[in-house]
C-alpha cells in the first residue's frame, strides 16, 4: 500500500514539474520560429536539421527544416526553399518508414509546393519527384 501511495506521489510530483517547465520549453521553441531572417539563422536551421536527422530525431529535424524554409523564403532564395520543402517531406517519409501510421499528406503538400517553385534546380526537382512517387504509393488521389 505504501509503495502505491509513494508511486502516486512521485508521479504527481513529476507531472507538476513538467507543467511548470513545459511553458518555458514551448516559449523557447516559439522564439526560435520567430528569428529574424538572416543567412546566419538559415545556416543555423540547416545545421540543426541535419544534426537531428543524423540522430534519428525526425520530428525535431522537421521543425528545423520548417525554419530553414522560412529563412530561405525570407532571403528570396526560392531554390533553397525548394530543397527545404524536399527535406521536410523526407523527414515525414522517414517517420512513415518507422511508423506506417504516419500521415503522409503533409509530405505530399511540401513536395508539390517544391515542384511548383520555378527556381528549383533540376537535381532538386528529381528528388522532389522521386519522393512524391513514394508518397503516392500510400496516398490515393
Amino acid at each position: 500500500m505504501k509503495k502505491g501511495i509513494l508511486a502516486i506521489f512521485v508521479f504527481s510530483l513529476l507531472a507538476c514539474v513538467w507543467l511548470v517547465f513545459s511553458p518555458g520549453i514551448l516559449a523557447q521553441e516559439q522564439e526560435a520560429s520567430q528569428l529574424p531572417i538572416s543567412w546566419d539563422n538559415w545556416r543555423e536551421a540547416k545545421a540543426s536539421a541535419e544534426k537531428y536527422d543524423a540522430e534519428g530525431d525526425y520530428t525535431r529535424a522537421l521543425q528545423y527544416y520548417l525554419e530553414y524554409i522560412r529563412q530561405a523564403e525570407g532571403l528570396g532564395r526560392l531554390d533553397l526553399a525548394a530543397w527545404g520543402k524536399n527535406n521536410a517531406a523526407y523527414m515525414i517519409i522517414k517517420q512513415h518508414k518507422q511508423d506506417p501510421t504516419t500521415d503522409l499528406a503533409p509530405a505530399k503538400k511540401f513536395l508539390e509546393e517544391g515542384l511548383a517553385i520555378a527556381e528549383a534546380t533540376e537535381d532538386c526537382r528529381l528528388k522532389l519527384q522521386s519522393n512524391l512517387e513514394y508518397v503516392k504509393m500510400f496516398i490515393k488521389d
